[in-house]
């Protein structure tokens, strides 16, 4: 367990562990990541931090978030950022000229150059021709636009509120602006949706152009409105056998068009993948700035304190204050790294694998094989991984990948 760091004034302050990583042989981090938490209404279903603002703080925000750019730069060594991520939130609903103040800051501390993949989240409601033309001058390269769905009863139950004419409207300004790839966002499995209502947006999606589409089951998070309004039976949730049939309908509707799976949920044309989200996956370093922001480097992790108010009152030398620190522990990176590459198409490089998990203890090895063994004579595992391939699962076992990932965690 990470030490928890209660950030409550007056008392002391907690910083990043920006000196050791420093000092250490850690390599710079490459990956950036940055979190708007504004929006102007909160969706029934998101658990992510946000709040609805009437804008009386974006400029304080953006001081305090140039402030914290500042002193996070020194772990990027002057290298090139690979990938850089503005999510939210919102980050669209930022002013115009906000946006390009907190650009200049960006590549006054950072090295963004021609080969930097820089994303930015985008409601199709506050995609404006000005917002996306400063988005494009200041180097942004991909939008990942939040469609949901594009009908009009199911973003009423998600409480989205945005027409589904918006979206093509957005990423048409998007275009028009230069930046040409995009992403949408999907949810599934809403509940009084059929199979038809996802095919009907999935080909809407594809009919954009767009190269890359992120389609996720609809969850109900502890604490979310959409959770309160099951428990009080508003409505039922998608049935287990209907959830199966649409995750298969994605997978093979998806591939018609040429988009590819490459993580559970994640779908690309060839080289369209997204890089930053494959950083995070891969469990490579990044950095992370705004509230509730987790960053991870050097095998440390910390993570932002989730409240506007605490990251505006606290300014320990530009650093945010923090809830959560974890210093380096190998048993738990390998764990993570069995979490989330197990969901990659790429799988995991099984003697890496092997070999970390001896040096933290020396019979985990066996017990791993042990249950690579098993899931691939049950068909979730393909057969090559049982002769020094990656370990990689099948079709069928991408509905089961939580609870295999958690078998090997346990074998650890």
């Amino acid at each position: 367990m990470g030490v928890r760091i209660l950030r409550q004034r007056p008392q002391g302050s907690a910083r990043p562990p920006v000196e050791a990583t420093l000092a250490s042989d850690a390599g710079p981090a490459r990956s950036l990541y940055l979190h708007v938490p504004f929006c102007f209404h909160k969706c029934h279903y998101c658990d992510f931090y946000s709040i609805v603002d009437t804008r009386d703080r974006h400029d304080a925000f953006t001081d305090r978030l140039i402030r914290e750019l500042a002193a996070l730069a020194p772990l990027a060594r002057d290298e090139p950022l690979r990938t850089l991520f503005v999510g939210g939130g919102t980050p669209t609903l930022l002013r115009p000229d906000l946006w390009q103040r907190l650009i200049a800051a960006l590549r006054d501390r950072f090295a963004i150059d021609g080969r930097t993949e820089w994303t930015v989240e985008c409601n199709p409601e506050t995609v404006t021709d000005e917002t996306a033309a400063v988005l494009a001058s200041g180097g942004v390269t991909r939008a990942s636009v939040g469609a949901q769905t594009f009908n009009t009863r199911h973003l009423e139950t998600l409480e989205r509120w945005h027409e589904p004419d918006s979206v093509e409207r957005a990423v048409g300004r998007l275009r028009d602006a230069g930046i040409n790839r995009t992403s949408i966002d999907l949810i599934y499995a809403i509940p009084g949706q059929t199979a038809g209502d996802l095919a009907a947006d999935l080909d809407r999606a594809v009919a954009l152009g767009t190269e890359h589409v992120s389609a996720y089951t609809l969850t109900y998070e502890p604490g979310t409105a959409m959770t309160a309004r099951l428990a009080k039976g508003e409505f039922e949730p998608a049935p287990e056998a209907l959830e199966i049939e649409m995750f298969e309908l994605v997978g093979d509707r998806l591939a018609a068009a040429g988009l590819e799976r490459y993580e559970i949920s994640n779908f690309a044309r060839p080289g369209a993948e997204c890089r930053h989200n494959l950083a995070h996956w891969r469990q490579e370093p990044w950095i992370a700035a705004g509230p509730s922001a987790s960053a991870h480097i050097g095998g440390h992790r910390w993570k932002n304190s989730p409240r506007l108010d605490d990251y505006l009152e606290n300014d320990d030398d530009g650093f945010a204050p923090i809830i959560d620190l974890e210093p380096p522990d190998p048993a738990r990176a390998l764990a993570e790294r069995i979490m989330t590459g197990l969901r990659l198409r790429e799988g995991l490089d099984a003697d890496i694998t092997l070999r970390e998990a001896e040096s933290i203890r020396p019979a985990a090895p066996d017990r791993l094989r042990a249950v690579i063994s098993e899931q691939a004579a049950l068909g979730r595992i393909e057969p090559a991984s049982l002769a020094g391939g990656p370990w990689r699962l099948t079709r069928s076992g991408l509905l089961f990948a939580d609870g295999i990932a958690a078998e090997l965690m346990a074998a650890l």
